[in-house]
């Protein structure tokens, strides 16, 4: 069986103590005890603190120099994808094409109408999207924060964006769909 002082946790450092029993402990002499035979104490060493907060200046933040070389360099990776998708996506018909015969459709593409509002609305989609992810990407490289992550990310959203946007005429179009049934049966 445990006694009170048993089953109470263990005090901290210093919560139980009397504080002539802090003074004892940390050689400080008691505010009213001047006794002649008592040597006064040595007064505590200087210690500097620390700084309160860390410091905020630009200068204090890091560079980023590998992080502003990636991210420019795959800002300028997808502009150059974004000019050479542009055209062909205004040129829908041939884009299909080209698409078809790498899919193994052997027939002609023959949804060019929408095709061709589809195609523009991509090119559209391509050039935004590169443009906000510029914008992003520029707006966290001036406040130094690590950014190559941004043009990834943007020309993911991107992609999936402008092939959603694409599907919709390629499997609209008789000859696309009739593939795929037959494959599927």
């Amino acid at each position: 069986m445990s006694t009170p002082e048993e089953s109470r946790p263990r005090p901290q450092y210093g919560e139980y103590a009397t504080p002539e029993e802090q003074r004892a402990r940390i050689l400080q002499p008691a505010p009213d005890a001047g006794s002649p035979h008592t040597p006064p104490a040595a007064p505590a060493p200087y210690v500097p603190h620390p700084p309160a907060a860390p410091a905020t200046t630009t200068a204090a933040r890091p560079s980023r120099t590998a992080d502003r070389i990636i991210t420019i360099a795959l800002l300028a990776y997808g502009l150059v994808t974004v000019i050479t998708a542009v055209p062909q996506l205004l040129d829908f018909a041939g884009f299909a094409e080209a698409w078809m015969e790498m899919a193994g459709v052997e027939e002609p593409f023959t949804n060019t109408a929408q095709g061709a509002q589809f195609g523009a609305i991509g090119a559209v989609v391509f050039v935004v999207g590169w443009v906000v992810t510029a914008l992003l990407s520029w707006r966290s490289l001036a406040r130094r924060r690590l950014t190559w992550w941004i043009p990834l990310v943007g020309a993911i959203i991107t992609f999936l964006a402008v092939s959603a946007v694409l599907t919709v005429p390629l499997l609209g179009d008789p000859a696309i769909a009739s593939h795929f049934a037959g494959l599927g049966g």
